[in-house]
């Protein structure tokens, strides 16, 4: 391995004095061509830009202001700026230009004329004006670099303290807590308790600009390890997505507690209540989540639609089956989420309307009923089933997916210690069970 680094750097030398000679002749060669590439590289660029060749100026866009009265400030000509109408949207929508963001302005040297505007619409975007003859615009989007994460955090307080003391972004404890949602009681968490990960980070130009998938986590608590593995295999007709434990269970339950976020439970099941309009007692087999109008209501959990529209004093409706055993109503909607059918599959979470107080409705608020074996059930009370583990036939491969997990990072099962980060170069994509 070193002789060939040593016989690469003596090929290199080799190669810069053939080019050094090669450049005295008045014909230009392939060689030519690479050279002058290379030295091209060495000009610094931003956006395109060789800014060595210009003063910089740079900005925040002010409350009210338009780009139109930026630029012309910034010295661009009045014919320049008239163009601004003619740029095409999916270039630049102007009247999407927003106070705070920032800008640069680059100046021609030496006689300080405006050549580039540059729009910075975030870390990632940016929105380059050439205006040195006519308008040209171009958007450029850099791109987004992953590592690999490793997080740890010894638990004091509170996770969210645990994950900021570490270093880490503290909405990485919000993903957990989903994570774990149906195992452990976050507000029962132990000085001592701890939390490890192995997640995606996102880069932009070096700086971090969030996070995406968490690979796999391990949370101590009640004295034992309880660990989580995103596992993917897309090998069978229905596709296996989830987190699961390392036996294979799945740490999601088939429900979700509730289909929205709610203020307050203004009537509970009961088939012994005074109704609110019609002032006659009857059963009420469901549950009335007050919510402001227009608040996104989801689905507990995977399944078919099977009814949509308006169903008399249950205003908007919609009903999805789920399995052979468990069917849900969703009444009262102001509206439905958009191509919305009967017939089609949903998923867990999937936003199926929005809150309102169609039908026969006091104010807004969505009555939530549920059905086991055709009689309904209360919602709040009832024991939401397990989903379905990994299949028997893909659990040969899932354990060797956890193996290779715990083989790649002997921390992961270490005892714990000290609060850090790492953060590891890797291809952050996911592929039937495997990181890669």
């Amino acid at each position: 391995m070193h002789y060939g680094m040593k016989n690469l750097h003596i090929l290199l030398i080799l190669l810069v004095c053939f080019v050094s000679c090669q450049r005295q002749s008045t014909s230009f060669s392939d060689t030519d061509t690479d050279s002058q590439q290379e030295l091209e590289l060495q000009v610094r660029q931003e956006y395109g830009i060789p800014v060595d060749s210009f003063s910089v100026a740079e900005g925040v866009v002010r409350e009210g202001e338009l780009l139109s009265t930026l630029l012309t400030k910034l010295g661009a000509e009045s014919a320049i700026v008239a163009q601004l109408g003619a740029v095409p949207a999916e270039a630049f929508d102007v009247r999407k230009f927003r106070s705070g963001r920032s800008w640069r302005a680059y100046y021609s040297r030496p006689d300080s004329l405006l050549s580039y505007f540059v729009y910075l619409k975030d870390v990632q975007e940016a929105v380059v004006f050439d205006v040195r003859d006519s308008l040209h615009v171009e958007r450029q989007i850099k791109e987004i670099l992953h590592q690999t994460a490793f997080a740890q955090a010894v638990i004091s307080s509170s996770l969210w303290n645990a994950m900021t003391e570490a270093g880490c972004n503290p909405q990485l404890a919000v993903e957990v807590s989903e994570i774990y949602q149906w195992t452990v009681d976050f507000f029962s968490l132990q000085p001592g308790d701890s939390i490890r990960l192995f997640y995606d980070q996102q880069f932009v130009d070096s700086v971090p600009i969030g996070f995406g998938r968490i690979y796999c986590s391990a949370l101590y608590h009640g004295g034992r390890w309880l660990e989580a593995y995103y596992y993917r295999n897309d090998s069978l007709a229905t596709p296996v997505r989830g987190y699961f434990a390392a036996d294979g269970t799945n740490l999601k339950r088939a429900f979700l507690k509730a289909p929205l976020n709610y203020k307050r439970i203004s009537s509970t099941f009961t088939y012994h209540r005074k109704h609110p309009i019609h002032g006659v007692v009857r059963p009420h087999t469901g549950v009335d989540y007050a919510a402001p109008l227009g608040t996104p209501v989801v689905t507990i959990g995977d399944g078919t639609v099977i009814e949509k529209g308006y169903k008399g004093g249950g205003g908007n409706t919609v009903k999805i089956r789920h399995n052979s055993v468990y069917t849900t109503a969703y009444l009262h909607l102001q509206k439905y989420a958009k191509g919305l059918t009967v017939g089609q599959h949903v998923s867990q979470g999937d936003l199926i309307g929005y809150v309102g107080s169609t039908g026969h409705s006091t104010g807004p608020h969505l009555d939530f009923r549920v059905w086991k074996n055709g009689q309904p059930v209360n919602p709040l009370t009832m024991d939401a089933p397990q989903a379905d583990p990994i299949p028997e036939e893909l659990m040969p491969h899932f354990r060797l997916f956890v193996d290779s997990i715990r083989s790649q990072f002997p921390c992961f099962s270490a005892p714990a210690d000290s609060p850090r980060v790492e953060h590891q170069l890797c291809e952050a994509e996911e592929q039937n069970g495997r990181i890669i």
